[in-house]
């Protein structure tokens, strides 16, 4: 309470010259926890927390009039409170600010942003249908009836809970540190509130483009005006010799977690297949937990691939130094039971396995409907795919990325839900291009590293800092061209390197 009280009350004004131009001071109106923005001379007060895991929106930036969350670069208008870009969903709150002489005051609290007024005009499609339940599903119906869509939205969705926070599951939520009511992004209601006909445990088989109707594994049918396709990946699975009733598991689902987790509860060792992002942050929870955990990969250095081998040795002394063991340069030849043979002929002993070794975009719909592929669902810059009112979204999209010049499809998360909410506002006519610069983060015990950008292949890496001391910014560039930036606590640089290419792209 002392801390609190220590804070300054915007309500009973502040120094404008105190406020950095661009910049923001942390305080409080009344009860609530405030930052109080200046940009020239325009004074604004909003929340300062983020919505999506209450990142610190004091220590962000100020780009406009908007400001973005350091943690995981959600954006927010500083007029409105509205979450304009994902992964907050929620608006933060938002005060009257008034000048008086050289001190801004804190007045009313606004009201919470409202729904836009987007009419049933004729141009507008009948009804939207959305394959799907997961981020880019979620977000694109989320977003129509944001923008006022008043025609039905219906989610078809083979899971069987609704949209969860998947970054979660791989995290905290395998830890023991979060909930299962913490997983959902929205409360079963929220759907019935919202005129959003959640369906689950339904497979679509069929998706007739001329009729514009799509048929589930159940023989239902159902009609659409416009069509969301956002069906995701799904996991590699590998063709393992097996014996003893092995207890094999994968990680994609809130039933998957939760499979690990009751495994993870009476076990005391695991081997984790796969030495990427799923594959290590599996491995981090389970060390959490307790388990001895074996790590097994055909790599030479876990991550080699997306943050090159310097990045990826720091990852893996993180990991080594957390207790877990890395069998490099291997494969996993057979399981039997409770022993893990590898391809050199080591064995493991392993409670049960976990493997993680990617994804395959599930396409198989859209090459039946006929639609253009490219190593996914080939869309424009719109995100409209080869028919008129079917649009692509998430991990089977490949759309053409401003900032490398190339056709891409990119597995993130805040990737997925910003296109959905794209797909969603071009479904309502509102022609937004999809060029957000991609960003994704991974966490390890305490250690996180951000990634913006897209680079496959670089010929430069510049390293401003000291990855020995776990402080640094790493760039990847091909042609003298920034691609990706990685940072290691530097949480603001990551958001300053993300304006820089849309800056790049904008020029």
């Amino acid at each position: 309470m002392a801390e609190e009280a220590a804070k300054p009350d915007f309500r009973n004004g502040f120094p404008i010259e105190q406020i950095p131009d661009g910049g923001s001071v942390l305080g409080r109106v009344d009860a609530d926890e405030a930052i109080l923005v200046r940009r020239g001379g325009d004074l604004f007060a909003v929340g300062a927390h983020c919505t999506h895991y209450r990142g610190p929106l004091a220590e962000g930036l100020v780009v406009g009039d908007t400001v973005r969350c350091p943690w995981h670069h959600a954006c927010f208008s500083l007029r409105s409170g509205e979450a304009l870009r994902a992964p907050a969903i929620d608006p933060i709150p938002c005060w009257r600010v008034e000048r008086v002489g050289n001190m801004a005051f804190a007045r009313e609290k606004l009201s919470e942003p409202k729904a836009d007024s987007t009419s049933n005009a004729s141009d507008l499609p009948a009804s939207v249908l959305i394959i799907g339940g997961g981020a880019a599903g979620f977000a694109a119906a989320e977003m129509l009836r944001r923008k006022g869509y008043q025609g039905p939205v219906t989610m078809l969705s083979a899971d069987d809970s609704p949209p969860v926070d998947r970054p979660n599951l791989s995290k905290d939520f395998l830890e023991g540190n979060a909930q299962d009511d913490w997983i959902p992004l929205r409360p079963a209601e929220y759907y019935t509130e919202q005129r959003i006909d959640l369906v689950l445990n339904t497979r679509v088989s069929s998706i007739d483009l001329k009729s514009r109707r799509v048929e589930s594994a159940n023989g239902k049918t159902y009609d659409f005006g416009a069509l969301v396709i956002a069906t995701g990946a799904d996991p590699v699975r590998l063709e393992t010799p097996t014996s003893g009733d092995p207890a094999i598991l994968y990680l994609r689902t809130f039933a998957d977690a939760r499979a690990i987790v009751a495994k993870a509860q009476s076990a005391k060792s695991v081997v984790v297949v796969g030495a990427g992002f799923i594959g290590l942050e599996v491995a981090a929870s389970m060390r959490i937990r307790g388990l001895a955990v074996h790590v097994v990969a055909p790599d030479k250095v876990p991550l080699e691939r997306v943050v090159g081998p310097d990045v990826g040795q720091v990852v893996r002394a993180v990991h080594e130094e957390h207790g877990v063991v890395f069998h490099l340069g291997k494969t996993v030849g057979r399981v039997d039971g409770k022993r893990v043979t590898l391809s050199d002929g080591e064995t493991l002993t392993a409670d049960f396995v976990v493997m993680g070794v990617g994804v395959r975009p599930s396409i198989a719909l859209a090459e039946q409907a006929g639609l253009a592929l490219d190593r996914g669902i080939a869309v424009d810059e719109h995100l409209q795919t080869s028919a008129r009112g079917v649009y692509a979204a998430g991990d089977v999209a490949r759309w053409p990325d401003p900032h490398s010049g190339e056709r891409v499809r990119i597995e993130h998360w805040v990737v997925a839900e910003r296109q959905g909410q794209v797909a969603a506002q071009n479904i309502l006519g509102h022609g937004v291009r999809f060029d957000a610069v991609p960003f994704f983060w991974s966490k390890h015990y305490d250690f996180a590293l951000h990634y913006v950008g897209h680079a496959e292949k670089w010929d430069a890496v510049e390293i401003d800092g000291s990855l020995a001391a776990r402080n640094c910014t790493v760039t990847y560039k091909r042609g003298g061209l920034p691609l990706a930036v990685v940072t290691i606590d530097r949480d603001l640089q990551s958001l300053r390197a993300e304006l820089a290419m849309e800056q790049l792209v904008l020029s």
